[in-house]
C-alpha cells in the first residue's frame, strides 16, 4: 500500500529513506504490526542516536585532522617525521572524551595527552601548570566570537560547517600546546 493511494505524500525520512505516517496509522488502527521506529518519535530516537555517533566520529576526525597539520605546517616535521601514534592518540581523546565546557574540558584534555605522552605525574602537573591559563585564555579569545559572528552573520545551514573550520584550526592549536616538551 503506496502513500499516494491514500491521498497523502510520502515524506523524505532525513536518512534518504520515504516514510509514510498514513501507513503506519492504518497498520495500528487495523491490529497490524508496525514497524519498529516508526513514526515520528521513533524517528526522532533514530535521528538523535545518528546525531550522537556522527558527533562523536566528527570530533575525533577533527582532533586527528588538527593533530596532523600541527605536524605538517606548524612543526613541520614531513611525511618521514610525522609521529602517526600521536595522531591516533589525538583522535582516541576526540572519539571517547568531547568536554562541553572549555575550563573543564582544557585541564582533562592536558593531563590525559600527559599520561598518554608518558609524562610521570610531577612532569604531568608541570605541564598542566605551564599551558592550561594560556590555553583557556586561547580558547576564550576565538570561541565566543566565532560564535557571536555565527550566530548573527551566517545563514543556518552553513553554521556547523564554520564551527568545524574554526574546529579544525583550534584541534591544530590544542594538539601543538598539549605535545610540545
Amino acid at each position: 500500500m503506496s502513500c499516494q493511494s491514500h491521498g497523502e505524500v510520502a515524506q523524505p525520512h532525513s536518512l534518504g529513506q520515504r516514510h509514510c505516517e498514513s501507513s503506519t496509522r492504518h497498520l495500528a488502527a487495523a491490529g497490524g504490526p508496525v514497524p519498529q521506529g516508526s513514526g515520528a518519535a521513533g524517528r526522532q530516537g533514530q535521528e538523535d542516536t545518528l546525531a550522537a555517533e556522527g558527533a562523536v566520529l566528527v570530533a575525533g576526525a577533527l582532533m586527528g585532522a588538527g593533530d596532523v597539520i600541527a605536524q605538517q605546517l606548524v612543526e613541520q616535521r614531513g611525511l618521514q617525521g610525522h609521529h602517526g601514534p600521536r595522531t591516533l592518540k589525538m583522535m582516541v581523546i576526540g572519539f571517547c572524551f568531547v568536554g562541553g565546557f572549555a575550563p573543564c574540558f582544557l585541564g582533562c584534555f592536558l593531563a590525559i595527552t600527559g599520561a598518554m605522552n608518558g609524562l610521570s605525574v610531577e612532569e604531568n602537573w608541570s605541564k598542566i601548570q605551564q599551558d592550561y591559563t594560556d590555553a583557556l585564555l586561547t580558547n576564550y579569545c576565538i570561541w565566543p566570537p566565532v560564535q557571536i559572528a555565527n550566530f548573527y552573520f551566517v545563514p543556518l545551514k552553513h553554521r556547523l560547517a564554520v564551527v568545524q573550520c574554526v574546529a579544525i584550526v583550534w584541534n591544530c592549536y590544542l594538539s601543538w600546546k598539549a605535545n610540545r616538551m
